[in-house]
């Protein structure tokens, strides 16, 4: 048989210990994130890094540092499908962005581990840990402050309800109020609501508003006639 000429004590209590090694750090993160209730947990983790692991091993063993190059630059691209596959969009919100970057993560502590660079996958391990668990507490302080919409970088939309026969003239308005207020915009998209509404969406250049001078142009177009409801908001885009 095969295995009986190619079987090697040593490679393979190598392959164990590098497998082990993956599965006990892959537990730890996973551990956490199933704690937290998300989208790849305890298991997705783990096999994520065992799997790493493991075709890092295999190419270590069968063409060696080269081969094991060439396998983790492919586990990269790999993650990243599996990555995508648990990003949501709802709405404006993107939910997912951390689990995915976490089984990003816990491939390369699985690669380390199939390199047999042991102490760095229990590195890596320990900062994946600690981004996902100490930093948790800064996040929530930083969402706690209050938004600052003119030193803030986003983008700004004013948004307005209107008849579709007093559409033209009032869109128009509204874009040289912006513009004379030192506000240009960059587009307008008009999108139908009912057969007699439309919803009128201008986006903004700027990335930095004076609240008072946006409230000032909605409060001059909402007087006009026609027009249902009128309002501006701010939304981050990174």
């Amino acid at each position: 048989m095969r295995l009986l000429q190619t079987f090697q004590l040593y490679d393979f209590f190598d392959t164990a210990v590098s497998l082990f090694v993956a599965f006990v750090l892959g537990t730890l993160i996973g551990a956490e994130r199933q704690y937290r209730q998300r989208t790849a947990g305890l298991r997705t983790n783990v096999l994520v890094a065992v799997g790493a692991a493991a075709f890092v091993d295999l190419a270590m063993h069968l063409d060696g540092a080269g081969g094991a190059v060439r396998v983790i630059a492919y586990v990269v691209s790999g993650i990243g499908f599996l990555g995508a596959g648990v990003i949501m969009k709802e709405g404006l919100n993107i939910r997912g962005l951390n689990t995915a970057a976490t089984l990003w993560c816990s491939a390369a502590v699985g690669a380390c581990a199939g390199a047999d660079l042991i102490a760095q996958a229990i590195l890596l391990t320990v900062f994946v840990l600690a981004g996902n668990t100490m930093l948790r507490p800064l996040v929530n302080a930083i969402n706690r402050i209050p938004f600052d919409e003119h030193s803030s970088e986003a983008t700004y939309e004013m948004r307005m309800t209107i008849d579709v026969v007093a559409m033209p003239p009032v869109r128009d308005l509204l874009i040289e109020k912006l513009e004379a207020a030192n506000y240009p915009v960059r587009d307008v998209s008009v999108i139908d609501r009912t057969d007699d509404l439309v919803e009128v969406v201008a986006t903004l250049v700027s990335s930095s508003v004076e609240a008072r001078e946006l409230d000032a142009v909605v409060g001059a177009i909402a007087q006009q006639p026609g027009v249902r409801h009128m309002t501006w908001q701010v939304r981050t885009t990174d």
